[in-house]
Formats: C-alpha cells, structure tokens, sequence
C-alpha cells in the first residue's frame, strides 16, 4: 500500500496528525505522499510503525529494503 492510498480514507487531519507524530513538517509529509520525495531509511521505519505495517519500509524504498 502507498501513503497516498492509506490517507484515501483516513478522516480530515490524519496527515497532519502524522507529520507531528513523525516529527516531520506538513510539507514534507505531502511531498512523501505525492511520491515527489523519499523517505530516509529512519523514516520509512517510523512510517511502517505509524501505520502499523499497512505501508511497508520495501514500498516506501525498495532500494535498501528489498
């Protein structure tokens, strides 16, 4: 599953929501959803927790999770 699609039917704020549980700003976390920016290795961890493994870390960057 991509970000985008698990945001699809998550309620209004989720994404905000899950940029300040990542520590990461609003910008970057809908640069990651788009799929124009990548996740550090650290980050695609900490997304696969939030999302409790509906994302997975080999998704988000197949090139060191393979």
């Amino acid at each position: 599953m991509t970000l985008i699609e698990y945001f699809k039917d998550e309620p209004r704020g989720a994404k905000t929501e899950m940029a300040e549980h990542l520590g990461i700003s609003k910008t970057w976390m809908a640069l990651l959803i788009a799929g124009t920016r990548t996740p550090s290795a650290v980050l695609a961890k900490k997304i696969e927790k939030a999302t409790q493994g509906l994302v997975k870390r080999k998704d988000l960057r197949p090139d060191l999770f393979a």
